[in-house]
């Protein structure tokens, strides 16, 4: 069965940001392409990243932007990162060996990223491409992101206003004016075999800028480059859940098979997929309840429960204590 590839909502929330700015029908946009419409507080969320990629050509095209990937890539930034890849980033005591902490980290962004580093004489390549994603058109949208977020590494090394010399691109794919004055020093390749930025080799053994590094992440977030089918779903479905959750058909559609073999992969792992929901509300809920302090009520609404009643007794259910007792029993003491 073909995989749900992902990405951080994170990365599709700077597209959604600036259609809103243009007064566009954003909530239908996203819609349209079985994207959640809201997007707020679900950074660290995941949706499937090639309907998120005809999104942002979609509204390229009908709404008139040029550049679109790159005018979403201006509003990142480092801190942008996961979370995980950030705490190790700012841990790393040279350039270098923060460059190979984002490759081997490369999934926490995306699940079908690969980045890697190659040696071009006097300068490395920081190279990233994307599987499962052969013959697809416009990616330079995704593109402009892979490649401006090891731009905001070498910063943190190199200092504010690094930039690299060659800008290059998979896609096929020449950026308009505005663009180029916004990198006056960089060029643009286009068609290659990977994307990618080239970073001296003078650089790489750059000590960390960072005054004072981020506290250890919450939660033990791992690479999911390998995980299976069900684990993808359990990614993707708690970016949906406080809305309408996806049917069976419309998760089908993400994965690129049919109903019917979606079924029978679920009853192969011994679930339906109504159980699959009700075991991904009952863990956001709990990650909730645990790592932040949101008011049971607002998380009860964030997990998809109907109201904070049938949420006390559908989580006493399974962890057999209410939400306030489990958030009490996680409290340092």
């Amino acid at each position: 069965m073909p995989k749900i590839h992902l990405t951080r909502c994170q990365h599709l929330s700077p597209f959604a940001d600036i259609l809103d700015n243009l007064g566009a029908p954003t909530a239908s946009l996203l819609e349209k392409y079985l994207l959640p419409a809201s997007l707020e507080e679900k950074a660290d969320h995941y949706v499937p990243i090639l309907p998120a990629i005809e999104f942002a050509e979609f509204a390229s095209r009908s709404q008139g932007i040029e550049d679109f990937g790159f005018h979403a890539a201006k509003s990142l930034n480092f801190g942008h990162l996961s979370e995980k890849t950030r705490y190790l980033i700012s841990h790393s005591p040279t350039l270098l060996v923060a460059l190979h902490q984002a490759c081997r980290l490369a999934s926490l962004e995306d699940s079908n990223l690969s980045n890697w580093v190659e040696r071009h004489g006097d300068h490395v390549r920081y190279c990233s491409k994307l599987s499962g994603t052969a013959g697809l058109q416009h990616l330079e949208h995704s593109q402009w992101l892979q490649n401006v977020f090891p731009i905001y590494i070498v910063r943190q090394f190199a200092g504010p206003d690094w930039a690299p010399a060659t800008i290059a691109f998979e896609a096929r794919y020449t950026p308009g004016p505005a663009c180029r004055s916004f990198w006056p020093t960089s060029q643009f390749l286009s068609g290659q075999e990977a994307s990618w930025i080239d970073v001296p080799v003078s650089l790489l053994g750059l000590p960390n800028r960072l005054d004072q590094a981020p506290s250890h992440p919450k939660s033990d977030l791992v690479e999911h480059s390998n995980f299976d089918f069900i684990h993808a779903l359990k990614l993707m479905l708690p970016s949906y859940i406080d809305e309408r959750p996806p049917a069976l058909a419309e998760v089908a559609e993400m994965a690129g098979v049919s109903a019917r073999s979606l079924q029978r992969k679920l009853s192969r792992a011994g679930m339906t997929y109504s159980r699959l929901l009700d075991t991904v509300r009952f863990e956001n809920a709990r990650r909730l309840l645990r790592d932040t302090d949101s008011k049971i009520i607002e998380i009860a609404f964030a997990s998809g429960y109907a109201d904070p009643a049938h949420f006390a007794r559908a989580f006493r259910r399974v962890a057999g204590l209410t939400p306030g007792q489990f958030r009490e029993q996680c409290r340092p003491r």
